[in-house]
């Protein structure tokens, strides 16, 4: 049974935010993604506590415990940045390392461009940094995948996804998960990126197997759907409907480098990796991240880097949390 690490409420950027916590030294703080919550790092807060780390995992804004507004700008880029600077400070620490995966990723990312002075160190899991490009990422989204489905194209209105994904919280944590999973990848199953008319919804066609892989155990699986069935998918789903306003906040940061050491972890078979066909989004990110010291792709791991395989991501963190001094 999963030990729960700390977890208490503190307040930043005028929201109350949840977070687990454990250990003590220099902070690093863990940033999660979409469908997820701080237990996507139930992996990494004890082994970077015991390493002798400070460690802080938020309920982002719009899951879990944390608040959540309902306005969709309250999720725009530099609110959620905003958010990790001012937990920093509520710790009472002046600096942190910073660790994002999926939309924690972007969030990280732009944390050590937006408030530089916070962020000792960046690692990004699964989503590369490339920079803010000439257009919204929901334009370039458009333009690629037009006349086909596309996840992020069908999250831009409200309350379509909300109710698909609400109808059965675990039927539809479950096909996200294992539909992105490397499990699912290598068995060239279509996936979350299967080719589907316009107008079809995210879970259509999509097998939800059984057993399901051991990585996300029932318990896992329960936590999880325990916290969308108090939250609902309304925030976590706002993020999706920001790019506009992102890319109009950005437009400060343009021509800006992540200076920091900065590292980079994702499973080789992360369908993200694959979002713009023909682009290297990885050699993109060396351009915009000139100390760039990690870089480590997984074989044959999925999107869910650090739940498939912990102790690689564990091994490679505390390489380059060590490499700091």
């Amino acid at each position: 049974m999963t030990v729960l690490p700390d977890m208490h409420v503190v307040e930043t950027n005028g929201i109350r935010v949840r977070i687990a916590s454990s250990g003590e030294g220099p902070l690093v703080v863990l940033v999660h993604g979409f469908p997820e919550s701080w237990y996507s790092w139930r992996h990494q807060i004890p082994a970077l506590a015991a390493a002798g780390f400070r460690v802080a995992a938020p309920d982002v804004r719009g899951y879990g415990e944390s608040d959540k507004p309902l306005p969709i700008e309250a999720y725009a880029i530099a609110q959620m940045c905003a958010d990790v600077a001012g937990l920093i400070e509520a710790l009472g620490e002046k600096q942190a390392t910073l660790v994002g995966h999926d939309w924690g990723a972007p969030i990280v990312w732009n944390t050590a461009l937006f408030h530089p002075e916070k962020v000792r160190a960046v690692v990004g899991l699964s989503v590369p940094h490339t920079g803010r490009g000439p257009t919204s990422r929901i334009e370039l989204f458009r333009r690629i995948y037009k006349d086909r489905f596309f996840y992020q194209l069908y999250f831009q209105t409200p309350g379509v996804a909300e109710a698909e994904l609400e109808a059965d919280v675990r039927a539809s944590l479950r096909k996200i998960y294992y539909n992105a999973s490397g499990e699912a990848i290598a068995a060239r199953l279509p996936g979350l990126l299967r080719d589907k008319p316009a107008d079809a919804r995210l879970l259509d066609g999509l097998p939800d197997p059984d057993p399901f892989p051991a990585w996300l155990t029932e318990e896992d699986l329960g936590y999880y759907v325990s916290q969308f069935e108090k939250s609902g998918f309304r925030g976590p789903l706002n993020r999706y409907r920001t790019s506009e306003l992102d890319f109009a906040q950005q437009a400060a940061l343009a021509g800006r480098r992540v200076e920091q050491p900065a590292g980079f972890i994702a499973g080789s078979l992360d369908p993200v990796l694959r979002f713009v066909p023909g682009v290297d989004l990885v050699e993109v990110m060396r351009g915009q991240v000139p100390d760039l010291r990690l870089v480590r792709l997984i074989e044959g791991t999925g999107h869910w880097v650090q739940q498939e395989r912990p102790a690689e991501v564990n091994a490679a963190l505390l390489e380059f949390l060590h490499g700091l001094a």
